[in-house]
């Protein structure tokens, strides 16, 4: 909690990343007294999203994934067009997108589904054929979902087992009620493709976003990442909001889940990618940045992977670039239903 001894975390409101203190306006105060468990059963209000987000690389460095269950599907133009009717009921815009990355090329799967298909408790969230289930050590996904552009069957398993649990969560933005909360930010990870044979593991990392309203209304822009180290992971996230200034954090968090915040690097620019969207991230100075691979590039979200210096030490780490202006321009929302099918139930 903001001014404990254990945890005393700095944050950086401005583009020269200047520590703003814990009591300074906007600041990201740690928030105590989280539950450690996922908890899928949490209310989510009107007009408002959650989402657990799950990421990996293999061992080897040839698979990556990225698994995201949606309450309120964020990125869905459904849900888009619905909040403007004054219809946005976040249990009817669920979703579990599954991304898969490595040899054999790229499969992804995002089916919106509406309330009729959705179980929830504690500990347990299933939206229509696909499931994940937190045993109180560990999560396990268990998907069965159908690819697209091509409609290929994509199942498998995935079980994260994390180092350690944290239980803070960060306000992103003073406006919105829009937290961040890095459950395990150290994992590790097995996956089993039932759909193609294949079966990996490696380093993963697991968290979670909760808010009261529209991503949109409140960020124009973010930037967000997180090394593969070892022993510990450091996460830089950089946000611009609308109405309020620049935000960010810079965190290291380690195997037993203790939280060191670090002064944040410079900004380094990365390549722009295809879509045109503007990347970059945080490296020590003078040494730079660069993309090694780009997992997803769409209108609005490019997704990499990238080599970066932090505190000395030469890094990569998975990226995510995010424009909220483009999303909800009128061209993009007629793009995604392509990419988004929906089922009503």
């Amino acid at each position: 909690m903001c001014g404990s001894t254990a945890t005393k975390l700095k944050c950086f409101g401005s583009v020269t990343g200047a520590n703003l203190g814990c009591g300074a306006p906007g600041a990201a105060k740690a928030l105590g007294g989280a539950d450690l468990r996922p908890d899928f059963s949490r209310e989510v209000p009107q007009n408002g999203y959650a989402w657990w987000y799950v990421d990996a690389l293999s061992d080897d460095g040839q698979h990556g994934l990225t698994i995201i269950a949606f309450i309120g599907s964020v990125f869905s133009p459904y849900y888009f067009s619905a909040r403007r009717r004054g219809e946005g009921e976040p249990l009817n815009h669920c979703a579990i997108n599954v991304a898969l990355y490595g040899r054999g090329g790229k499969r992804w799967a995002m089916t919106e589904r509406g309330r009729s298909a959705v179980s929830r408790d504690q500990s347990r969230f299933q939206v229509g054929p696909s499931t994940l289930q937190w045993n109180g050590a560990s999560l396990t996904i268990d998907f069965n979902e159908i690819g697209v552009p091509l409609p290929r069957a994509l199942r498998g398993k995935v079980r994260v087992h994390p180092s350690a649990l944290v239980s803070e969560a960060f306000p992103l933005a003073t406006g919105g009620d829009h937290h961040w909360q890095p459950i395990a930010p150290l994992s590790r990870i097995e996956v089993d493709i039932y759909s193609n044979g294949l079966k990996w593991s490696g380093p993963g990392y697991f968290d979670h976003n909760r808010g009261s309203g529209p991503l949109e209304d409140t960020f124009q822009y973010w930037t967000w990442s997180r090394s593969e180290g070892a022993d510990a992971t450091t996460i830089f996230y950089d946000v611009k909001r609308r109405t309020e200034g620049p935000h960010g954090l810079a965190l290291t968090f380690d195997r037993k889940g203790r939280i060191e915040p670090i002064t944040p690097p410079a900004k380094a620019s990365l390549a722009t990618s295809l879509w045109g969207i503007r990347r970059e991230t945080r490296s020590d100075a003078g040494t730079g940045a660069a993309i090694i691979k780009t997992y997803e590039d769409t209108p609005f979200y490019a997704r990499s992977v990238v080599s970066h210096h932090v505190k000395g030490v030469a890094t990569k780490s998975f990226h995510e670039a995010l424009s909220l202006d483009r999303f909800r321009s009128p061209i993009v929302q007629r793009m995604l239903p392509f990419r988004m099918p929906r089922r009503a139930g």
